[in-house]
């Protein structure tokens, strides 16, 4: 599969050729459903919380006598029935995390990228820099080309002035080659990945042959 190449300083640097086997592989929508769900759900900090009858502040004592009265018997004012009362099966703290194993993470990684390189949106890096670490800097290298799309880029992350740079663009997210999010590349506008990154996660991520 080719794609596009920005060379030093943003400008166009001609295509070059991604291998087949993480951007060229039968995509599975399914296992990009699982992986997102998953991501999605390990997110979560699951710390909403109710009270029940036994933890509302209030006096055990009867309201009034049971019978008599003609109203409706009643046993406290700590009842999920009245005002103020306790929530009946509201939620508790609870971890939603769970784990997804990690060959169905990798063809869904795998199918994403082969999406985002079918409809021509991945876009290799080589030799964009920021060695003042200043955001403008790199902003004026990448908006030729991407024009503030929401944008992935993946990186070798070595350059620490680089990753400053791009850490403050609002459209820019930067991470780790190693870890993709397949959530962030499913809904990015644009996927950027390094030159060296591209042939590192041949390497890590490619469908093994049979």
């Amino acid at each position: 599969m080719k794609a596009s190449v920005i060379g030093a300083g943003g400008k166009a640097g001609g295509e070059i050729n991604l291998d087949d086997g993480v951007f060229g592989v039968e995509v599975s929508e399914g296992a990009i459903y699982h992986a997102i769900r998953n991501e999605l759900a390990n997110r979560r900090v699951g710390t909403a919380a109710t009270k029940g009858r036994s933890q509302v502040t209030g006096s055990n004592r009867k309201p009034w006598r049971q019978k008599g009265t003609g109203r409706a018997r009643a046993g406290d004012r700590k009842s999920p029935l009245w005002v103020g009362g306790g929530t009946i099966f509201g939620p508790q703290p609870r971890d939603y995390s769970y784990r997804m194993p990690r060959k169905a993470k990798r063809v869904a990684l795998r199918s994403v990228l082969t999406q985002k390189g079918m409809s021509q949106r991945i876009t290799v890096v080589d030799g964009v820099s920021a060695p003042s670490g200043k955001t403008k800097d790199l902003v004026s290298q990448l908006e030729a080309t991407v024009g503030g799309a929401r944008c992935v880029w993946l990186v070798d992350g070595g350059d620490q002035q680089l990753l400053r740079a791009g850490r403050n663009v609002p459209w820019l997210k930067m991470c780790p080659y190693q870890t993709p999010s397949v959530h962030d590349l499913y809904y990015a506008d644009r996927v950027l990945i390094d030159k060296t990154a591209a042939s590192k996660m041949v390497e890590q991520f490619a469908e093994a042959k049979r």
